[in-house]
């Protein structure tokens, strides 16, 4: 992540924009900036203030060797690049970002260009959904692609707006892009569980719609994280008497997300779930 950092003396160059460094005796880091190891050899010095653009620092042991290994088969301008678009995320949404998403985003677009090249499909079946559970990090991903195809003359599928926003979505809340995914993916088994139970096909485009994944999303973390919700055993009364389909599917769906959590759900989840697909229903 960006920070305000000492001279660095180079212990090696692994291209123009990255470099291994250490400060005094404090343990080696990887620095990231684009010129930043230009005309550099071992044992030179680095001011990071005399670096135009933003230098990062990559501080985890784990991540150094993940992306030492990772720059042997990456071209060095798009490494360049990639530096560029993590400083145009944190400037966008004006956070810090998890240092992983040098590794991951990075890696992730590389190899895509790669299946584009050799004509392989790029698809994201959960694209929809993604707009409308990251709606900011989504039209941030938009206008990412859109510098791919002015810079890189690459015209990224549409799928790959989907992926970019998650791994948005992961670096600049800190979690793991794998758990976001997986998330996401429970989500979806939730939708196609709503729309079997129910006899529905949900207008995908459609405010009710929007509003039932954002509190599914919100749902799946809480469970996730053992966050407990409260409501009032009135309220659940009257939906389980005048609802009595959606509020069983309610449980249902409170079922999957135990399964695939393996966390226990709030009974409270039932009530707000019910509410959602009443209104869903009587559409």
């Amino acid at each position: 992540m960006r920070m305000t950092l000492p001279m660095y003396t180079i212990k090696k160059v692994l291209n123009n924009s990255v470099v291994i460094c250490q400060h005094d005796t404090d343990p080696e880091v990887i620095l990231l900036g684009k010129g930043i190891g230009f005309g550099k050899k071992p044992g030179d010095l680095v001011d990071p203030a005399s670096v135009p653009e933003k230098v990062y620092q990559l501080t985890d042991k784990e991540e150094q060797s993940q992306y030492q290994e990772l720059v042997k088969h990456v071209d060095e301008d798009f490494i360049a690049f990639m530096q560029e678009i993590v400083c145009f995320i944190e400037t966008s949404t004006g956070k810090k970002v998890d240092e992983h998403i040098h590794i991951g985003l990075t890696d992730h677009l590389f190899f895509t260009m790669k299946r584009i090249e050799q004509g392989m499909e790029v698809t994201n079946p959960f694209l929809l959904e993604t707009e409308s559970l990251y709606p900011n990090e989504f039209a941030l991903a938009e206008r990412i692609v859109d510098m791919f195809h002015e810079r890189l003359n690459v015209l990224l599928p549409d799928a790959e707006t989907g992926f970019i926003a998650l791994h948005i979505h992961s670096a600049t809340t800190f979690k793991n892009v794998l758990e976001v995914n997986r998330h996401n993916q429970i989500i979806g088994q939730i939708v196609q569980t709503i729309e079997s139970h129910l006899n529905v096909k949900m207008d995908r485009t459609s405010l009710d719609y929007k509003r039932l994944l954002r509190h599914l999303r919100y749902a799946v973390e809480r469970v996730a994280t053992g966050e407990t919700v409260e409501a009032p055993q009135k309220i659940e009364k009257v939906l389980r008497d005048e609802y009595p389909l959606c509020y069983s599917t309610a449980w249902e769906l409170m079922g999957i997300m135990e399964r695939e959590l393996k966390r226990p759900v709030p009974r409270g989840e039932a009530t707000y779930l019910t509410m959602h697909l009443q209104r869903l229903t009587s559409r």
